[in-house]
């Protein structure tokens, strides 16, 4: 299968199930995971709305959801992670990223799309496994993240779990 026949597979998987990590792609296509990178690297750049999530790489919906979105500012250690993320989907809402103002390199997004606590999980399994840092490692812990969800009222019970936990920033 030459390049352009592997990358139009490539669209196609993510279009029909996603995530799919990018090892299950090489497998699947005969090659490495390295060729499967720069493959959705170049889809990138060909304008194909590909995201790369602690589950898999997946296609960016075109269209938006219903519901709200909204930045929360928070700050905590390390190791409360767990209890910052599953407060927010317990409430109900859905943890889209995660951002942080790096000094040297502006704003650094990472993509996360959690949205249980089963999501949450696998997320601080891949951090363990993989021994990769924490975004907010680079800024004190101090960090923003995008949520959505299906209301206002959900994102006032994200904010007010959040502040009870001494996670949430003040406007």
């Amino acid at each position: 299968m030459n390049a352009e026949s592997r990358r139009a597979r490539i669209l196609s998987i993510l279009r029909e199930e996603s995530p799919v990590t990018g090892s299950s792609l090489a497998a699947r296509l005969g090659v490495t995971r390295q060729v499967i990178v720069q493959d959705i690297t170049i889809l990138r750049a060909q304008g194909e709305r590909i995201i790369a999530t602690p589950r898999g790489y997946t296609m960016l919906d075109e269209s938006s959801p219903p519901g709200v979105t909204k930045l929360v500012a928070v700050r905590h250690s390390p190791e409360e992670t767990a209890a910052e993320l599953y407060a927010m989907v317990d409430a109900g809402a859905e943890v889209l990223d995660v951002i942080v103002d790096h000094p040297i390199y502006g704003q650094l997004t990472g993509q996360l799309s959690l949205t249980c606590r089963r999501d949450v999980d696998l997320f601080l399994k891949a951090l363990a496994t993989t021994k990769a840092g924490l975004l907010s490692s680079l800024t004190g812990g101090i960090h923003l993240h995008t949520v959505r969800a299906k209301d206002a009222s959900v994102i006032q019970a994200v904010e007010r779990s959040l502040a009870s936990k001494g996670f949430l920033l003040p406007e």
